[in-house]
């Protein structure tokens, strides 16, 4: 099974793309761009900062909790993921592969040390007590859409073991998902029946991939998703609706225990 953003939508959290595949907002900042520019930086954690607290309290809905469910009662053999917000994992999804990473981690580009997203905010916080309180609309992978012209003096700490630039310990568009999640993900694929989509455009190759591999591999895809997909033409089965209303109607139909219709 392969998810994306429209899993998370019925907590809180705003997909990437509209029912035509257009972008809702601007496109995320990209892995070159965080790198290279210090304003890049203090604008994404500044952005970050203020969405975190709004973010941090988002729970699995009901599409995390069917899927769990599923995987429980033998119908998913693996869970792949695009999204970045944890909540597969809250909901109890056991064999899960985060391909773009998870945005509750961070980790130091320069020595690669790794800490949490939650130990950060509070240093984030106490470096730049004029952020604090600030609210505004939660973007996708745990931004903010909020307007501050000036962030000259937003201060980003550094990494405490060594002093390098911090970055969300996932794959920001413009980088590689690493090497083994590919491979693990694509072995999955292999030993499946066949390929669930739920909740993606398939806009971005990482996703999209894993339909052509399936196809290669002969396998059956269908897809959970509204509005128009990258990979249309290789579905056989699409049904243009809820997650949460398809989901709940066929862990009903497979009297999947607490799902009762």
């Amino acid at each position: 099974m392969l998810t994306g953003a429209g899993c998370s939508t019925d907590s809180g959290i705003p997909d990437y793309r509209d029912e035509a595949g257009q972008w809702r907002r601007r496109q995320p900042v990209t892995h070159q761009e965080f790198l290279a520019a210090p304003a890049v930086r203090q604008r994404y954690w500044a952005r970050s900062m203020v969405a975190w607290p709004n973010f941090q309290r988002a729970a699995p809905n009901a599409v995390h909790r069917i899927l769990a469910d599923l995987e429980k009662a033998g119908y998913v053999s693996c869970l792949v993921t695009q999204n970045v917000d944890g909540l597969h994992q809250e909901a109890g999804q056991d064999r899960l592969i985060e391909i773009h990473g998870n945005i509750g981690q961070v980790v130091c580009m320069a020595c690669g040390e790794q800490s949490t997203r939650a130990a950060l905010q509070q240093r984030l916080e106490s470096h730049n007590p004029r952020f604090c309180g600030l609210t505004a609309p939660l973007a996708p992978d745990g931004d903010a859409d909020f307007a501050v012209k000036d962030l000259s003096d937003f201060v980003i700490p550094g990494c405490r073991n060594c002093g390098g630039v911090l970055k969300p310990d996932v794959v920001f568009f413009g980088d590689n998902i690493p090497r083994p999640r590919v491979t693990a993900a694509m072995a999955a694929l292999g030993e499946a029946a066949a390929l669930l989509v739920v909740g993606s455009s398939l806009m971005v190759y990482s996703g999209f991939r894993f339909c052509q591999q399936a196809q290669a591999l002969g396998k059956p895809i269908a897809a959970v998703n509204r509005g128009i997909t990258r990979a249309d033409h290789l579905f056989e089965l699409k049904l243009e609706a809820s997650c949460a209303e398809i989901l709940s109607v066929t862990a009903a139909a497979l009297a999947l225990p607490g799902h009762d219709s």
